[in-house]
């Protein structure tokens, strides 16, 4: 049996084209990982110990989120061949001083947080040296492994500690041995009494950063570049967030189990995560609460790896688009002159308020500009995937516009929330 030249030629081409699309495991990863820091865990956590199972849907709902956001960034970044950040200079001037601001000082207080929590697990762990002290160490470390910006060792580091993360949170979950009836009970809608707050932070804060906008960066470093790639884009997103849903409703299982059912309270922050990791040793032994610790670290120490390397790419964007700074320039990519630029703000100013303790207003300015970034990338990119720039094939349906608009809404109603809580410490609250 003979098989005609030009028929083989293009199957060889086909299984050329394809081959690539199944490579899924890339920047969605990254992008869950870095997201679903200690805090994200600590506010899952409370809300699993005070509501048991009842907001179990408003994770599973916050997953679906950050899947439509994530995945609309990344639409827009393979339809157009632009950065996230050239779109948003396409959107007004004030979008641009908007995120100027927002990234200076969102990356101080933020390099401090992240390097403390990172420092609060390693002194549980190895309690010799002092939380600060860790700290530092930590943020000196995660500079290093990032400052030439190779992100084919980035990638693989930060596989490695979500490997670690899933073993050891899902694990903890397991070994409390959950009712499954209840859990499922969990995922009809439903909001308890004095829950709203708590409703809203599952479903639009958990896993939700400036890291979400930063996938298309990792996009363009992992080599996908055009529409070729959509395809792969999506299942890489979508897979990677079910990954991160997993995190989610494990840590929301062990306040359920361990902590709702017997009436334990823990103390807010990452503190919690601590005293958790000493009610496992109490309940379970040594072992589990050893392991659950170094979760907390795999889990402080990826959002560490991800900021300083993908938001230090969108800063090195930002400066190099003010500045008009022509494409293919060293000083746009990743380890060039801007890049390496804010890995150092991310790394020393904040070892500063590490040792002052984090001064007020700057913790206010942080939760002001904090609060509203998620609004501002919905709203942005119900903008973007609407115009002109985008290819008809790649626009937003009807559908879309509509869940757009309503994430939109939600984040406007839960930045004003924590912009209340940012603002307290001022008005005496």
């Amino acid at each position: 049996m003979t098989v005609d030249k030009g028929v083989e030629a293009g199957l060889q081409h086909q299984v050329t084209e394809e081959r690539p699309r199944w490579r899924v495991v890339g920047p969605g990863l990254v992008v869950a990982a870095t997201g679903i820091g200690a805090g994200d865990l600590v506010a899952t956590l409370v809300a699993g110990s005070r509501f048991g199972y009842a907001l179990l849907w408003a994770a599973v709902l916050g997953v679906v989120v950050k899947i439509a956001l994530v995945e609309g960034a990344g639409r827009w970044s393979l339809a157009t061949g632009r950065t996230i950040f050239e779109g948003w200079r396409q959107v007004g001037r004030w979008a641009v001083v908007y995120f100027g601001v927002y990234v200076v000082v969102w990356g101080l207080s933020y390099g401090a947080a992240a390097m403390s929590s990172t420092g609060l697990a390693l002194n549980a762990l190895l309690p010799g040296l002092d939380v600060r002290w860790w700290a530092m160490i930590t943020g000196l470390v995660g500079a290093a492994l990032v400052w030439f910006g190779r992100y084919g060792f980035f990638e693989k580091l930060m596989a490695v500690l979500v490997g670690v993360m899933f073993v050891t949170v899902v694990g903890s979950a397991v070994a409390t041995l959950p009712n499954l009836g209840e859990v499922l009970g969990g995922l009809v809608p439903r909001i308890p009494d004095g829950a709203a707050v708590y409703t809203l932070g599952l479903a639009g804060g958990v896993g939700g950063t400036i890291t979400l906008a930063a996938y298309c960066y990792w996009l363009a470093e992992k080599g996908w570049t055009t529409p070729r790639w959509m395809r792969v884009m999506r299942i890489d997103n979508a897979a990677a967030y079910v990954v991160s849903g997993i995190f989610v409703i494990a840590m929301l299982v062990v306040g359920a189990e361990l902590l709702y059912s017997s009436g334990v309270a823990l103390a807010d922050g990452e503190g919690g995560l601590v005293e958790l990791a000493g009610v496992l040793t109490d309940r379970y032994g040594a072992f589990l609460g050893h392991l659950f610790l170094v979760g907390f670290l795999a889990s402080s120490f990826s959002s560490v790896l991800g900021v300083w390397h993908g938001v230090s790419l969108m800063f090195a964007d930002f400066v190099a688009s003010v500045r008009d700074v022509p494409a293919g320039d060293p000083r746009r990519g990743a380890g060039g002159r801007y890049y390496k630029a804010y890995v150092l703000w991310l790394t020393f100013p904040p070892m500063l308020l590490l040792l002052l303790d984090r001064p007020v207003a700057l913790v206010v300015a942080y939760g002001v500009l904090g609060a509203f970034f998620m609004p501002f990338l919905a709203v942005t990119l119900l903008v973007l995937l609407n115009s002109r720039t985008v290819p008809r094939r790649w626009r937003n349906r009807a559908w879309l516009n509509v869940v757009l608009g309503l994430v939109a809404a939600m984040f406007v109603v839960l930045g004003a929330t924590e912009l209340v809580k940012a603002a307290a410490p001022l008005l005496g609250g």
